[in-house]
């Protein structure tokens, strides 16, 4: 049988999880999990379609492929450098809630799209929110997380 190679234009079903087993990405329909709700971090339903060392998804992924068989399936884990990087507690910062725009109530877990000093947009969450201050975590909602990837070799196109 043909193997994948490096170059290769495939295609690929998946199911992410977090150590804990909660769901954060899929490509199969009703995969469910309160990660992975649409609209959030889940990809469209249907075999993901990517060129192996083309960075189109996680390095360890593609590294993994080379080899592999059609209907080959493998599991593999990703370490928080191979994905969103390991959490960072200097990326929580404090604002004047008067900066905030007087249509925002501020809730914990909330997110937001904020200006920064590049004039570049970041998304945020807000962590803590008190009559005078809001603190916003510009972490990757999953940063420092470890993420196991259970996927199979759909089609060497």
């Amino acid at each position: 049988m043909i193997q994948a190679k490096e170059a290769d234009k495939v295609t690929i079903n998946f199911i992410g999880k977090l150590t804990d087993g909660a769901i954060i990405d899929s490509t199969y329909p009703d995969s469910g999990g309160e990660h992975c709700d649409g609209d959030n971090c889940c990809s469209d339903h249907g075999p993901f379609e990517l060129t192996i060392g083309e960075g189109d998804f996680y390095t360890p992924i593609e590294t993994a492929l080379v080899g592999m068989q059609v209907g080959e399936k493998k599991t593999i884990t990703i370490n928080p450098d191979d994905a969103f990087g390991d959490y960072d507690p200097e990326n929580v910062f404090t604002v004047q809630r008067s900066e905030l725009p007087g249509e925002i109530t501020p809730e914990v877990g909330m997110g937001l799209e904020v200006t920064g000093d590049d004039d570049d947009l970041y998304m945020v969450t807000i962590v803590k929110v008190t009559d005078e201050e809001v603190s916003l975590d510009s972490n990757h909602p999953l940063a420092g997380e470890e993420l196991t990837y259970e996927f199979e070799l759909v089609e060497i196109l």
